[in-house]
Parts: C-alpha cells; structure tokens; sequence
C-alpha cells in the first residue's frame, strides 16, 4: 500500500465546502470518485483542512492510500482527466507511511481579496468581496498587524460540531498584512493553524474597523479569550487558501 499526497487547486463557486456531505457537491467527494474510478473501490483522503462553501484554494494539500502502482506523473494526468475543470490536481508525491497532510503541517497561508471601485469586473466577482463604500484603510492595516504573535482566538471561531468543545483554539499568527493594491484591498496571514470561520471573521472585524464602528485596540480584549464573539463574518468567496507548508523532508 502507498501512502501518496496531492496538492488541489479549485474554484469552489459550485461547492459546498472541501468535506464531503451527503447529497451536496464537494471537493472531497469529486476527488473520492475519480480515485475510485481508478483503484477499483473507494478511496478515503483526508485534507489538510476544511474550507467553508465558496471558499477557493491555490494549494491544499490532501493524502489517501493507494493500492495501484500508477506512476506519480501518469496518477496526476489521469485524476485531471476525471475530475471536473474546476478542480486540478497539480502535484502527486510519495510520502511516509504515516504522514497526515492536516497534523504534520507547519503553517497554512490565506487571503483575502476587496474590490474597492464602485464597478466589479464581472470575470472577477466570484473572487473578491466587492465593498465600493467608504473605509479608514490605514486603520485596518494598523488592526492587521495586532493579530500578529500567539493568542486565544476563540472571539474568532465558529461553532464547530466536528471539534471537541475543550480542544485549544490558541493559535500563532507568523504574518498579518494588509494593504492597496490598484482597486484591491488584501489581507493576507499566515499562521499556524486556523479554526472555523476564522479568516473570515479577521476580516469581518477589520471591515468593522475601516468602517469606524470598532477600533484597532478592540483586539487587546477580544484576543484575551473569554466570551467575546466578533459580530461579522466576510462573504466566502473573498477568501482564498494560499499554501500550506511542512517540515523539509
């Protein structure tokens, strides 16, 4: 038995998420079912997380247990072949019999994307969250930085049915950027992890920010812990997962 991995890239406009859930098309499930097709039987993969519906990615990273001695290039080719045009599989790797491509991950990197002109391009929307309103961008950059270091970020997490209630929702922030460029406003953080919802509502509490109805210094409490709980969360189809890295092997 082969332990294999691949890195995915997706427009997850027409899916309901990464996780397979009954009746409704995944990203997991598509790729579930063109790796049946190729072993003869069902193939379970795990991911190295769960992006929310609509959410897209340049590169997650997921890994099965593959009977076939297809070699990597060909096993690449043909899942491309099988899976629909939104998804591509841009990388197949050999791994060690037990890696896990979501517990041995180091870090994860996202963006987000804000269309600031009155007009978005239509071949744009499903990518950007379009805001054309008036924001303090200086100050949101400021708010940006804050959630830089390790912190509680339990104000920043969804309900999740799929986590224990006691599991830590600590987490350690390497890079919090945002910044201008031309007609779009980016936020881009890389950290060690991320729990649900979380970029999304950073960025829900940044917009909060640029529109003056929270201060920069809101996050010395709300990174403390405690019951504190962001109140607005950014459209999915802003975000896009970047990369997600492991140790040098």
């Amino acid at each position: 038995m082969r332990r294999l991995s691949i890195l995915v890239s997706y427009d997850g406009t027409a899916y309901h998420g990464w996780q397979v859930q009954p009746g409704l098309p995944t990203i997991e499930t598509e790729i579930e079912k063109a790796l049946k097709q190729l072993e003869g039987k069902p193939v379970h993969i795990v991911g190295s997380g769960r992006t929310d519906a609509g959410v897209h990615a340049l590169a997650v990273c997921a890994a099965f247990s593959l009977e076939s001695p297809i070699p990597e290039a060909n096993l690449r080719k043909a899942l491309n072949n099988l899976l629909p045009h939104d998804i591509r599989i841009n990388e197949v790797r050999e791994r060690h019999a037990s890696f896990h491509p979501r517990y041995d991950a180091i870090a994860k990197t996202y963006e987000y994307r804000i269309w600031r002109e009155e007009i978005c391009p239509p071949f744009l929307r499903r990518y950007l969250h379009h805001h054309p309103y008036p924001l303090d961008e200086a100050a949101m950059s400021d708010a940006a930085t804050r959630f830089l270091g390790e912190h509680d970020f339990t104000a920043f997490a969804s309900a999740d049915h799929a986590s224990k209630a006691d599991r830590s929702k600590v987490r350690t922030i390497y890079d919090s950027r945002l910044w201008r460029h031309e007609e779009t406003l980016i936020f881009r953080i890389r950290g060690s992890g991320f729990l649900k919802h979380m970029v999304r509502n950073m960025t829900g509490f940044l917009l909060e920010v640029g529109k003056g109805n929270a201060a920069p210094s809101d996050l010395d409490i709300l990174l403390l812990g405690g019951d504190a709980k962001v109140a607005h969360s950014a459209p999915s189809q802003g975000l896009t997962q970047i990369s997600v890295e492991y140790p040098v092997s």
